[in-house]
């Protein structure tokens, strides 16, 4: 075998290397999840699998245990709802009406024990009522420090 040869196959060995990382990266990366309505037409065959449930907190549903932070509600894609249960402090973002991914498992009986909540933040902006000060406003500047404390 020549240099050059042997220069050529260990850049193909690298080059696919590389391509096989990469695609496995997209692959990670890429956030799938499934509605209520999509899960509940897996039926039976869902129990005991991991998925990634998406959908809006239903209104008026939402119970939560401070004591054993026992977190449940049910979630909604407007056609369908499923009950989740979750053990853990919700996140910040997290509150009825709003948007949230979940990832767990469905149980036998048709309920969704989450171990993760991904709490979605709305991509409406809207301004400040009337006669209040913008966050960017308020805090823009600081006063100066007193004299002597330079």
């Amino acid at each position: 075998m020549t240099k050059r040869t042997k220069l050529l196959l260990g850049g193909l060995v690298v080059a696919a290397a590389l391509g096989y990382l990469i695609a496995g990266g997209i692959r990670e990366a890429a956030v799938y999840y499934i509605t209520p309505s999509e899960l509940q037409a897996q039926g039976a065959a869902a129990a005991d699998r991991a998925f990634r449930l998406g959908g809006r907190v239903v209104p008026g549903s939402v119970a939560w245990e401070p004591q054993t932070l026992q977190l449940t509600f049910r979630l909604t894609d407007g056609q369908q709802e499923i009950a989740v249960r979750h053990t853990g402090s919700p996140p910040d973002l997290f509150k009825e009406g709003a948007g949230a991914i979940v990832e767990g498992k469905v149980t036998t009986g048709n309920l969704f024990v989450a171990h993760t909540i991904l709490a979605k933040h709305s991509e409406e902006y809207q301004p400040p009522p009337p006669g209040q000060v913008p966050a960017k406003e308020r805090y823009r500047t600081l006063p100066p420090p007193p004299e002597g404390r330079r």
